[in-house]
């Protein structure tokens, strides 16, 4: 027996996400559905799929699972998207525009500070590694709620993001699990432009929220862009904002996060 099920599809700077409500715990969905409904051209078509369900702890929880079906590591944009669709189905949010959430086990604040704008608290980041070399050039690598290989270039534009990506993503022998994989161009002290391809999706985004912290933290780290608030610019042509304390510590990502369009899709 088929059902019924609302969406949302929603953009976060590029990032785009199917979001459904499941506060009442109604929708069950296999790895082969999730993969079909964010299949391009054949399905809904999008870069994850969220479910916002309810939680003893906070305000409410966020379930990402990634394109390819599998439940994913932590999404910076997904979650600013999940913050944006809570706030538009009624959510009570705290005075100044806050909200708690539970995302892969970890708690998570975030805001709306303007119309269709999200800041998020991201957590530590871990794991800082350098000069590690792949076979095409050495990287730098941090995970930030995922994991995160970084190339520098002076030729974003030129870069084949899908060919060197592909095989860097694969890499387990450098990165157990595989990771996303980056490539930068800094443009001033207080800026980059970011290319990435996405582990789950499989191939380059538009966006990609975590991999922007991880490209501004690392950047500051190495010392190429001394601002501890760092304009992101993605390959949607959107900027994302990071800004961190001088520790690293505190890290907030900023942005924009919108509603493209609401339907309903089946499931059997």
């Amino acid at each position: 027996m088929t059902a019924e099920i609302p969406f949302s599809k929603l953009s976060g700077a590029g990032n785009d996400f199917v979001v459904i409500d499941n506060r009442n715990l109604t929708v069950s969905l296999s790895q082969q559905e999730i993969a079909g409904m964010c299949r391009r051209r054949t399905g809904i078509g999008a870069d994850g799929l969220i479910l916002i369900e309810p939680s003893a702890s906070a305000d409410f929880m966020m379930k990402y699972h990634n394109a390819d079906g599998h439940p994913g590591s932590m999404c910076g944009n997904g979650g600013r998207a999940a913050v944006w669709f809570a706030h538009s189905i009624g959510i009570p949010f705290e005075q100044d525009g806050g909200c708690r959430f539970e995302a892969g086990g970890n708690p998570y604040r975030a805001w709306i500070t303007a119309s269709e704008t999200v800041r998020l608290q991201m957590l530590e980041p871990k794991g800082f590694r350098d000069n590690i070399e792949t076979g095409g050039g050495a990287c730098h690598f941090v995970d930030t709620g995922s994991p995160h290989a970084i190339f520098y270039t002076t030729g974003l534009d030129g870069v084949d993001v899908v060919g060197r990506g592909g095989e860097v993503r694969h890499r387990t022998d450098l990165f157990p699990g595989g990771t996303n994989v980056n490539f930068i161009e800094v443009t001033a002290p207080d800026s980059i432009s970011l290319r990435t391809f996405e582990r789950g999706v499989e191939d380059e985004t538009l966006a990609c929220g975590t991999g922007a912290v991880a490209s501004a933290l690392m950047s500051h780290r190495l010392g190429m862009t001394p601002a501890t608030t760092i304009q992101v610019r993605v390959q949607s042509g959107d900027t994302l904002e990071v800004r961190f304390s001088s520790d690293m510590k505190e890290i907030f990502l900023t942005g924009p996060a919108r509603i493209v369009y609401r339907g309903t899709t089946t499931s059997s």
